[in-house]
């Protein structure tokens, strides 16, 4: 959850920022045709300038409209704890990109070789560009289950199912469908796995050959996967060449530990002990970490006018990553206090 310690004060009042410019400002307004499928190859991870060992989760790929020669690598600066986990994660300092929204999370969802804490860590995302005729499978196939922008192109999905008849019409429908038990099956913390069943069908419309056509490689997942299509049951005589998708939500990925309050009050605090608010900040989560689950907080300082408006909003800390800060700022910008005769500061 996001946390927010306040702190008033009558002082110049910030407004909030304009919202990022759209993308076809930034790169000219031109559009590539056809679309091509973006994905970000992490590079190596150096902490006080020594290469560690492991690797860092790769980001979900994107699908992209954008001339790849404006599309730059993306860095990140972080830590690691002792356990191996990320923490401190903000993106190095440049321009705007509107693409790599996952790369932040895919981050703090990585772990490491643990033993001994790690500072001043950075690592680089090369950006990847493929046609969707040449595009790793595995990438269509996880895009289409978990699209991370517009769906999928009907290019990608003739190569998903390029092999077989099951999409010739009529297509087979479920006369009897199997589910695995989700919640009994092992979920990874800040990470969606998949499993692409692959199977024909008898005469009966009883699966045969049933097997795992592509995964993220969650064992449980897979078995329960193919469990699920042997007692399906579908309409349409013999086939070759189906395909069937499950998912597993990511598992949660708890906050790291959240500093007092007391301890990054300001020793010239006065504030009252309880903030009033007339129009109560607008809480929301950064999209791009719920979608794996992953939590974080921020400690938010700011003034308020004596007419009730807030500024001079600051970040005093934020885990694991600063969009958390960055959220929690426009959380806070976006409500108002009691008005007061002189302000308030230092909560």
């Amino acid at each position: 959850m996001l946390h927010a310690a306040l702190l008033f004060s009558v002082l110049p009042v910030l407004t909030v920022p304009p919202p990022p410019p759209p993308i076809d400002s930034i790169f000219g307004g031109q559009r590539a045709s056809p679309p091509q499928l973006l994905a970000w190859n992490p590079g190596e991870v150096r902490c006080d300038g020594v290469a560690i060992g492991g690797a860092a989760l790769r980001p979900g790929s994107e699908i992209a409209f954008l001339d790849p020669q404006r599309v730059r690598a993306i860095s990140y600066h972080f830590a690691i704890d002792a356990a191996g986990r990320t923490h401190s994660i903000a993106r190095d300092a440049g321009e705007f990109s509107p693409v790599g929204q996952d790369i932040g999370p895919a981050l703090a969802a990585s772990r490491f070789p643990g033993s001994a804490k790690r500072a001043n860590c950075q690592i680089s995302f090369a950006p990847k560009f493929d046609s969707l005729a040449s595009a790793p499978l595995a990438d269509l196939i996880a895009y289409s289950i978990h699209p991370t922008g517009p769906k999928l192109p009907k290019e990608g999905w003739d190569r998903i199912g390029a092999v077989g008849n099951c999409r010739d019409k009529p297509r087979p429908a479920p006369l009897l469908s199997g589910h695995p038990e989700f919640r009994k099956l092992k979920a990874t913390p800040g990470a969606r796995d998949w499993a692409l069943v692959g199977y024909d069908t008898d005469t009966a419309g009883r699966p045969v050959d049933v097997r795992i056509a592509q995964g993220s490689g969650n064992d449980e997942l897979d078995a329960a996967a193919i469990e699920a299509i042997r007692v399906s049951r579908f309409t349409g005589g013999a086939r070759t060449g189906c395909l069937y998708p499950y998912w597993r939500s990511a598992g949660k990925l708890p906050a790291p530990e959240r500093p007092a309050e007391e301890q990054m009050r300001p020793a010239d605090a006065v504030c009252p002990a309880k903030v009033e608010w007339t129009t109560r900040p607008t809480t929301s989560y950064p999209p791009a970490y719920r979608k794996r689950a992953i939590e974080g907080w921020a400690i938010v300082s700011f003034d308020t006018a004596p007419w009730g408006e807030v500024g001079n909003v600051k970040v005093l800390d934020a885990q694991p990553s600063a969009d958390f800060g960055s959220q929690a700022m426009n959380i806070i910008r976006s409500g108002r206090v009691t008005p007061s005769a002189q302000g308030a500061s230092g909560c």
